[in-house]
């Protein structure tokens, strides 16, 4: 009866030392999982908001740069040949300055279509200046802001 009473009471000890092992195993295995899954959630929301600054950024730098290109063309077909230069300068800066948010945008994307978008819009922008008269000008201007509003909206699908 005495070892009746030991087996039963090893036997009890060895059930609750399993069980709490098998119960520490898998709240590790679910911890674990939870942690993966909100690692997962953060690095996904990181890019996602460094997406927006991104193709907000892009879109900013084209509005800028199509503004000095108009600039440059008023310049040049009013004969201010004293803000001619200046504005041509300007041009190259923005130009800069979109090219470089462009790459961002580039790095950032896994959608090649959206960046054929971008660079596309990028080309609608650069020829605004290129108009011989006033009507080609607006017709200039409304296309670059047609591509830029349609890149906005290609991007935000991506958001």
């Amino acid at each position: 009866m005495c070892c009746t009473v030991r087996v039963e009471a090893v036997a009890a000890s060895v059930i609750a030392v399993l069980g709490t092992l098998l119960g520490a195993g898998i709240t590790h295995a679910f911890q674990r999982k939870a942690i993966e899954r909100t690692e997962e959630f953060t690095r996904g929301e990181k890019l996602r908001q460094e997406r927006i600054d991104a193709y907000c950024a892009y879109a900013g730098a084209l509005v800028n740069y199509r503004r000095v290109l108009v600039d440059r063309w008023f310049s040049r077909h009013e004969n201010r040949p004293e803000d001619g230069e200046e504005a041509r300068f300007r041009s190259y800066e923005m130009r800069s300055e979109a090219q470089e948010a462009l790459f961002r945008v580039q790095l950032l994307t896994s959608d090649a279509e959206l960046v054929r978008l971008a660079w596309e819009t990028l080309d609608q922008v650069a020829d605004v200046h290129r108009a011989d008269d006033r009507d080609e000008l607006a017709e200039r201007r409304r296309v670059s802001r047609d591509a830029i509003n349609a890149f906005v909206a290609a991007a935000q699908r991506q958001v």
